[in-house]
């Protein structure tokens, strides 16, 4: 699986960028394989369109906004948030019906920006807790990854990694995978376990355990195409809830997004302490899943790949994407 190969990915949202990041500037962004320009209009909604004027095909995000709409930077043409073309200074000889260029779905949730090149199958994923006033938003990654978004989204569900690639932080020297629940639902499926991961000297603070070790209960749920809601409880009653947005860029290069909601306060633990506890165990996820194949084969009768027990979450997933390139 290549994400040019499946149409069916462009009806899904795609976390693009901290809503922070657009502003009254072009911001130029590559959604599997397609150049887009996003921007906020007069109105402060964010807009997103092809990046090729019409005209010449000139990136339009290297031209400017005025009065909201996105100027392209060669001859001048202008176009609305919607796409169309609403000013040609020179005289056109050639005017198609609709004129304009193509605009995608725009959203703003969780302090970021979604695209949807084509109309969505699903809704945004739920976080309920963001707009509980018990949690707190911890903003940690937006970075690009040489790895299909598919592999990377698997490894979430990994129990059986953890102990090799994860030896140098939580992960404990036993191998054995602990028992886990997969329950399938509508937009993806939840998998849930309970697992005795270790707390070194470094990484205590970020939980606020003392014990060199302890349990954790996680809570993880998978929605299609690629993305990760996995809550983590520990004994203590904190709750850390990974929030992993994986948007391809095309077939090898992914942006990985990962944002974390929690029970507890900055006064307890520090958003620097939280982020430098995830960025050691993103790491050793990025240095191993950036040295495995771009395609990932779908059907296991295509026989490339081998499969254990602890891969059950990902075979599930690549059975649900192969429903829906069948069916798209």
């Amino acid at each position: 699986m290549l994400p040019s190969g499946y149409p069916i990915l462009k009806r899904f949202w795609y976390c693009i960028a901290p809503s922070a990041t657009i502003s009254d500037k072009p911001f130029p962004f590559t959604l599997l394989g397609e150049a887009i320009v996003l921007w906020r209009d007069s109105e402060g909604r964010v807009r997103a369109v092809k990046d090729r004027c019409l005209h010449r095909t000139a990136k339009l995000s290297l031209g400017t906004i005025e009065n909201g709409n996105i100027v392209c930077p060669y001859h001048g043409w202008t176009f609305s948030g919607t796409g169309q073309c609403v000013r040609v200074p020179q005289d056109v000889i050639e005017k198609p019906n609709p004129f304009g260029v193509p605009a995608y779905h725009c959203a703003e949730r969780y302090n970021h920006v979604w695209v949807a090149l084509e109309d969505p199958i699903h809704d945004i994923p739920e976080i309920a807790e963001f707009s509980d006033a018990g949690y707190r938003q911890v903003i940690e990654f937006r970075e690009v990854w040489s790895a299909n978004p598919q592999r990377i989204v698997e490894n979430s569900f990994d129990p059986a990694h953890i102990a090799f690639v994860h030896k140098n932080s939580f992960g404990t020297s036993d191998p054995s995978i602990d028992p886990f629940t997969l329950t399938e639902t509508e937009d993806g499926f939840i998998f849930e376990n309970d697992i005795r991961v270790l707390n070194p000297e470094h990484m205590k603070d970020a939980l606020a355990i003392e014990e060199d070790e302890t349990r954790r209960h996680s809570y993880n749920r998978f929605y299609l195409p690629f993305s990760r809601v996995g809550r983590i409880v520990y004994p203590t009653g904190l709750e850390n809830i990974l929030c992993t947005f994986l948007t391809p860029i095309d077939d090898t290069r992914t942006q990985f997004i990962q944002w974390v909601m929690r029970n507890d306060t900055e006064a307890e633990v520090s958003a620097e302490k939280v982020i430098a506890f995830d960025r050691l165990i993103t790491n050793e996820d990025k240095d191993i899943l950036e040295s495995t194949d771009f395609n990932v084969p779908l059907d296991n009768s295509e026989g490339v790949e081998l499969h254990m027990v602890a891969d059950r979450p990902g075979m599930l997933m690549r059975k649900m994407l192969r429903r829906l390139a069948q069916a798209g």
